[in-house]
Order: C-alpha cells, then structure tokens, then sequence
C-alpha cells in the first residue's frame, strides 16, 4: 500500500530527506557519537557476565541510536560546545531506552527485534527483565554523575511516564472503544517523553534560554508523536519486513493504533463485528489480516495516519524557530523528514 502524503511545505528546501538526513545527522555528531558508543559499551560491563552477554544481544542488534543522535544534535544546536556531559547523557538515554525494548519484547511476547531473535527468545523472560532493571539503573548512575537536578528530574520523569504510558497500552488493548485521546496518551507516554527528554537535556547541558530549552523539548515531544505514528502505520505494510519487522504484529496482539481506530469509527456495523472479533475476542483466521488491510485502505486509515503524523512534524519545525537558521538546525528538521518518508 502507498502510505504517502505530500511533503510539507513548512519544511526549508535544502532539507536533507530520507535516509540522507539520518546519514547527515550521524556526520554531524559522529566523534560525539563514537564516544557516546565507547561509553556504552563501557557502563554495559559487569561481573555477572550474563548481564553483558544479554544486554550486548540487543544492542548490536540494529537500531539507528535515533535518541542519542537527538541528545548530541540539539546540545551542538544549543551551542554546546567544551566538555562530554551531552556524550554520557545521551548514552544514559540510549540505556533508558534499550531498557524499555528488553521490557517491551517481555510484554509483547515477541520472538523478533529487528529481524533477529529478541533478547527474550533468546534468554528468556526474566534475565531479559533484570537486565533491562540493570541497564535502567546504570541510567540512573551516570544521571547522579552529572550532577543537575533539572537532569535528573527530566529523565527521571521520562522514565515514569513510559512506564505509565506501557500500563495505559496494556489497559487499552483489545479495547475497541478505545478513543483517540486514549491512545495519544499511550504514544505521548511510550514514544514521545523520551524523545523529548532526550532534545531537552541536550539544551540543559548548553545553559540556552527557557524559550530555546521549551523548543527543543517541543521538537523532541511532536516528531516522538510522528514517529510512532508512522511506526503504527507500517506495521500494515509489506515496508515493515524490510525494516526487519512482521507484518500484523500489532493486529495479532490487539493492539488498538490510530490505523485501527480511523477505520473502525468510519466502519458500518458488520465491519465492527469483524473488529471486534479479532481484536477483542482475538479470533483470527489467516486471511483476517488481509481484510484488516482492506478496510483500512477503504477508509483511507493509512493516508490520514500519515497526514497526522506529517501534522506533528511541521509542529517539531515549527519549534526550532527559536534557534538561527545553520547546519545543525537543518540536519534536526531533516529528521522530521526522515522519520515520516519511513512510510513511502
């Protein structure tokens, strides 16, 4: 299916797009991100050599480092320039996150990460689970290491509300009376607080002003929204399996995404039945998945997931107004780009 819409016409026309803007973003920072890299590695170490063991499995699985790109970009943004605290907090943010992954996979019951066997297939449930709670604690070692408060209460938060936005996502799901609301507070919860965390402690280690600290968190919070949008988008389309994903995974779970809601609410009653039955009930046949595809194309659930999500980007451009046009402002806005040209 074609999930695209016209591009933005807010964006800058020099805007690096696609996989170019995540190349250039990682230029930008790479000596930055090789240390944040080194650093990893480094704080992943124990004693008990399961917990490398298990934690190196994912970490080496893939993955873009998106949100520790974000922490290293916007520090340089916000002209961050002597010292490493933006490299040890963008590890720390990489750790919150790949925390989250360990913990997710648990939940979900999920045999795959990235195209490869989960750390729990692998391992099994609970080493997956405390090594997660390890890799959360050593985030919450190099917080107190660098010393801000307004650090760690920012990532402390963060941390809170993903876990209350995962809870909010078990409560809803299979719930087909779920309302849109509901479920942006589950992807504001799950995605977006650590995307905004991560732009916001970058602009707290360059000391910029409270309107450059708010736009930075506001980027980080709006393109969290997109790109998780865009992630419930794909995982109807065949571009999943070449992002290393299975098709339907949220389909097979339950889970109510915005895809599902739009082509429910705009459904006749014999369409909710069908809702109903394989979601709620979870009675699904082979050739349930393809309907589901069907239906939301029909009710143009894909097109108008992207053009919500396009919505949320032109709100994170928006928010770096605040900061003079220059490279590092361009490689940020390319990200919007980079995220929502996913669904093309």
């Amino acid at each position: 299916m074609d999930l695209s819409v016209a591009p933005s016409t807010t964006a800058a026309s020099d805007i690096v797009r696609g996989e170019d803007a995540l190349a250039a973003l990682t230029a930008l920072v790479r000596d930055d991100l090789e240390a944040c890299n080194r650093l990893i590695v480094e704080r992943m170490q124990s004693p008990v050599a399961l917990i490398p063991q298990l934690a190196a499995h994912i970490v080496a699985a893939g993955g873009k480092r998106l949100r520790p790109l974000l922490t290293l970009a916007a520090a340089k943004l916000a002209g961050y320039r002597d010292g490493q605290r933006h490299v040890a907090l963008a590890a720390c943010v990489e750790f919150i996150h790949t925390a989250t992954l360990l913990h997710d996979d648990v939940v979900d019951e999920s045999a795959l990460r990235r195209g490869q066997a989960s750390a729990n297939a692998l391992f099994g449930n609970k080493p997956s689970v405390l090594v997660g709670d390890f890799l959360f604690a050593r985030a919450f070692q190099v917080m107190v290491e660098d010393g801000s408060l307004e650090v760690l209460r920012i990532l402390s938060e963060a941390s809170a509300t993903i876990a209350e936005g995962e809870v909010l996502q078990l409560i809803t799901q299979n719930d087909t009376a779920t309302t849109e609301e509901q479920y942006l507070a589950v992807i504001e919860g799950k995605t977006a607080a650590l995307f905004a965390a991560a732009t916001e402690v970058g602009a707290i280690v360059a000391a910029c002003t409270p309107a450059q600290q708010q736009g930075l968190r506001a980027y980080g919070h709006n393109l969290g929204v997109a790109f998780q949008l865009i992630d419930d988008a794909l995982d109807y389309s065949a571009r999943q399996e070449a992002l290393g994903k299975t098709v339907g995974d949220d389909f097979r779970e339950g889970k109510i995404t915005l895809p599902v809601l739009l082509a429910f609410q705009r459904g006749d009653e014999a369409e909710r039945v069908f809702w109903r039955r394989t979601l709620e009930e979870r009675e699904q046949a082979d050739e349930d998945l393809g309907r589901a595809i069907a239906l939301m194309e029909k009710h143009a659930a894909f097109a108008d997931t992207v053009g919500r999500a396009r919505d949320y980007g032109n709100a994170a451009l928006e928010a770096l107004a605040v900061f003079p046009d220059g490279v590092e402002r361009r490689a940020l806005a390319g990200i919007v780009e980079f995220c929502i040209s996913r669904a093309r």
